[in-house]
């Protein structure tokens, strides 16, 4: 891994996660309310699919894959995005991050012990026809984890959802919540991995297992999507085999993760070109540092927007 990307790495779409615990089931969760975010008062537990979460993509009889052979076949298998999100909504073929997220949900951080945590696979979202696409590591513990929705609910995506309102590709300069009106404008968000790691660090397996539902909807949307922004260096790096996998065309020797780094790839026989975008993480970590600053992010997003919009 580059050295340019570590930082950016450490974190998923931001916050803290405390030591590994054991499983915990899953129970009837309430609907949480769309203006204020998970109810109060709610049963501990991961949300069932289709009990009524805001913009929850699954049903009950939503097939569930438990084997990175399942994630494969039921990742091949699904002809919309809507139907890709729905399974991977309730994927369960990592059983350390099942038992992670599912246990966080439970726990819960002190700061929002009255929340309902999502405590499932954080499913990508967005414009269904995206130019642009951004590619993160994965859910954070109290983050997507806890709303549902990538980047959605920390400080992280507080910095990022402010670009992307800056430069055009968000409806919100927040976003706070799964169905607080939030809106991607020509733009998708998804991870490498769907389901928050413990410490923020997925095990190569578990990326590898997670990695066929990002190469689906790579090629459902590779006929639209003009520019990838790969949040981080481990982003940059899961996103290469599944790039090739989704039949991207891309340079040798890879190129090395850097911020605001481009490499040009071309898809589909004609060859049409995409951009694909090195950018730091906006964690904690790299924010509080300076690492990472709002100018960098914009510079970032508006060269996307060049490319994705010209």
């Amino acid at each position: 891994m580059a050295d340019t990307g570590r930082t950016a790495d450490h974190s998923a779409d931001a916050g803290d996660a405390p030591g590994e615990v054991a499983e915990a089931g899953a129970a009837q969760t309430p609907k949480p309310t769309a203006a204020s975010g998970p109810a109060a008062a709610c049963t501990d537990g991961p949300v069932p699919p289709g009990s009524g979460w805001p913009d929850d993509p699954a049903v009950p009889a939503t097939p569930v894959a438990r084997s990175p052979a399942e994630v494969s076949e039921l990742a091949r298998g699904a002809t919309t995005l809507t139907e890709l999100a729905a399974r991977e909504s309730v994927c369960r073929a990592c059983p350390r991050l099942v038992r992670w997220r599912e246990q966080i949900a439970v726990t819960k951080r002190r700061s929002f012990q009255s929340d309902c945590y999502w405590g499932r696979p954080v499913p990508s979202w967005g414009d269904e026809r995206p130019r642009l696409l951004i590619v993160g590591l994965a859910p954070a513990a109290h983050g997507g984890n806890r709303t549902g929705r990538i980047f959605t609910g920390d400080r992280s995506g507080d910095w990022l959802f402010a670009s992307l309102y800056r430069c055009g590709f968000a409806a919100k300069p927040q976003s706070v919540a799964a169905g607080d009106g939030q809106r991607l404008l020509g733009a998708r968000m998804t991870a490498a991995v769907r389901c928050a790691p413990p410490a923020n660090r997925p095990s190569p397996q578990e990326r590898d297992t997670c990695s066929p539902w990002l190469a689906a909807e790579l090629a459902q949307t590779a006929d639209c999507v003009r520019v990838i922004v790969a949040l981080g260096g481990f982003a940059w790096q899961a996103s290469w085999p599944v790039l090739r996998a989704a039949g991207f065309a891309l340079p040798r020797p890879r190129p090395p993760f850097r911020h605001a780094g481009e490499v040009g790839l071309t898809v589909g026989a004609a060859g049409r070109p995409v951009l694909l975008i090195g950018c730091y993480h906006p964690s904690q970590q790299n924010t509080f540092t300076g690492r990472v600053t709002h100018e960098m992010l914009d510079a970032v997003f508006l060269r996307a927007r060049q490319v994705a919009f010209p």
